[in-house]
């Protein structure tokens, strides 16, 4: 599994034109799921992003997670972390998990965070998908390889 988390201000995700999910202060999460991923690893990386201490305190310290921060989540599938681009000049995606498999583990992924959150927003799998996002920081962390 690979995640980028971006810290942002607000973030939105528009599928044919329609808004399909919007947040404010929080995290967009950018999730690509591997042909070795199980729930098992949803769950290790789930608890970790919710835990990750990446939002600023009173003393404007990087002190504080999202659940302190009480902040909102914007999942999106994205199969395009796994692109390997060693050779030649058109990427291959052959370590990212089969639809079927990535898209079972996305919704698990999905829940797993509103049981632990109570709610979060997502792209819709397999679209095209526009997404918008106000970068907070910039701060920007990726999960890769917490298994």
């Amino acid at each position: 599994m690979k995640v980028v988390i971006q810290r942002v201000k607000q973030a939105s995700v528009t599928v044919k034109g329609t808004c399909i999910g919007k947040i404010g202060k929080g995290l967009l999460l950018f999730v690509g799921i591997g042909r070795e991923d199980t729930k098992a690893v949803i769950d290790k990386y789930v608890d970790k992003i919710i835990k990750l201490r990446i939002f600023a305190d009173e003393q404007d310290k990087i002190n504080l997670s999202l659940k302190d921060i009480q902040g909102e989540v914007l999942a999106i599938s994205q199969f395009t972390l796994y692109a390997d681009c060693k050779k030649g000049n058109r990427p291959n995606f052959l370590q990212a998990a089969e639809p079927a498999k990535a898209e079972e583990l996305y919704q698990y992924f999905l829940e797993a965070l509103r049981l632990k959150l109570g709610k979060a927003e997502a792209g819709e799998f397999g679209a095209d998908m526009q997404v918008e996002l106000i970068n907070d920081g910039p701060f920007t962390v990726v999960l890769d390889d917490i298994h």
